[in-house]
């Protein structure tokens, strides 16, 4: 059985306490908020308890895995009908990925609960017209803090976790910077080491549960994520056709889940978007080649982003993530700046083709990674086979082979902005 049982926050340390358990056993994990910006009105403080539950609820994806209990229960107060139909969403989609690797039938795991009582409406909480910018370290978030510097009148970045990375990177931008703590139970890794079911939790989910609680403790009335459009396509389908994506909580559809659930119940003018939605990875890979004041201090490869620690010097060289990046960011870039940003011309090194390979998913499926569409890879590839700077490399000599005889779409017509989007109009319309 698995048993949410209780969440707090203390106003005077800035520390959210989430309270669960497994089959008996307690586990708790912690967040560590900022230090508040005044007292919080009543209205926000009632969306506070609103943002408290969405993430206890969401961040027990990392701890109901273990055991993929049959039975949930809640000690305190349920969620109603609507939001208990979400949350049984979230764990069966969110977790498709570890659903895949594990041999699990996502359909089988039990239905979330709900109460009789409806949940109470949101209200508006008059928050201040201002954005927190969550930063990654990588080009996404700093196409998208780019994007905003110019026209929004108060920008803030905001990391989760104590990265040096982002933090370096952060130095670099203007305006504050805000660092949040997340500690998860220790008790996890043990029961990992004991056999326990493990595997990819969507973790931008719970990132953005816990930055809409931030929004209400600190005062900004806007989360600007950096997530894509191209995280839309799922990384394959498994056997009886069902989606496996492994980005499922930066796709639209979670974006817009999630937005319905703040606008819902939180507070009706807090907005949690993607300013890079309507982008594909190769439009924010062409803006950031123009951002060269950065390009010594980022890093895309998730090697940098592990909770005991880095495990690269900024780029490993050969993970999904950082092939992707590179093939990217080529057609934009010359051989000589792309190299000194990677320390290596990974295009030449005929030992990464069939690394190079996977992204064009030719069989179907893509790395189980943060990476772009396939038909972006293929069009990467295609562009640079013409490019004389680039055709006579290895890795595009052999795949521009593999492409023969597919229809490949234009470069240029994936980086055209399109499809739907939370963006607020002026942001759009903006010069």
């Amino acid at each position: 059985m698995f048993e949410f049982l209780d969440r707090d926050y203390c106003a005077e340390t800035g520390v959210i306490r989430l309270r669960y358990a497994l089959d008996g056993q307690i586990l708790s994990e912690t967040v560590g908020l900022p230090e508040r910006q005044g007292e919080l009105s009543p209205a926000r403080a009632t969306a506070l308890e609103a943002a408290l539950d969405l993430l206890h609820w969401t961040a027990g994806l990392s701890y109901w895995k273990a055991r993929c209990s049959s039975t949930l229960r809640f000690s305190s107060r349920p969620p109603d009908r609507w939001q208990a139909n979400w949350l049984t969403r979230l764990y069966r989609e969110g977790l498709a990925e570890f659903a895949y690797r594990n041999e699990l039938d996502p359909d089988s795991w039990p239905s979330f609960p709900s109460g009789t009582k409806p949940s109470s409406p949101a209200f508006d909480c008059r928050l201040r017209r201002r954005t927190l910018v969550p930063m990654g370290g990588g080009k996404d978030s700093l196409v998208a803090w780019s994007r905003l510097d110019t026209i929004e009148p108060e920008l803030a970045s905001v990391q989760i976790g104590r990265s040096a990375l982002i933090s370096e990177v952060a130095e670099l931008l203007p305006g504050k910077h805000w660092i949040i703590d997340r500690k998860l139970d220790p008790a996890l890794a043990d029961l990992n080491r004991q056999g326990a079911w493990n595997g990819h939790v969507p973790v931008t989910a719970i990132n953005s549960c816990i930055l809409t609680a931030a929004a209400l403790i600190l005062d900004y009335d806007r989360v600007a994520f950096a997530n894509e459009r191209s995280a839309d396509e799922a990384s394959l389908l498994d056997a009886r056709g069902r989606a496996v994506n492994h980005q499922f909580s930066k796709s639209r559809a979670f974006e817009f889940m999630f937005d319905d659930w703040v606008r819902r119940y939180v507070a009706r003018d807090l907005a949690v978007f993607s300013i890079l939605r309507r982008d594909r990875e190769l439009a924010i890979c062409r803006d950031f080649a123009g951002l060269d004041h950065y390009h010594a201090r980022f890093s895309s490869c998730n090697r940098n982003f592990h909770l005991d620690g880095p495990r690269t010097a900024r780029w490993c060289g050969h993970c999904p993530k950082c092939l992707f990046v590179f093939l990217g960011l080529a057609p934009f870039l010359s051989t000589d700046r792309l190299s000194n940003i990677f320390g290596q011309d990974l295009l030449s090194d005929a030992d990464l083709i069939d690394g190079f390979g996977a992204l064009l998913a030719l069989d179907g499926s893509k790395p189980f990674e943060c990476v772009g569409e396939a038909a972006e890879a293929r069009a990467a590839v295609a562009a640079l086979a013409t490019d004389p700077a680039w055709s006579g490399h290895v890795v595009v000599k052999a795949l521009a082979d593999r492409l023969s005889g597919l229809s490949v779409p234009d470069l240029s017509v994936l980086c055209e902005p399109a499809g739907e989007h939370r963006i607020p109009e002026e942001l759009i319309n903006a010069p």
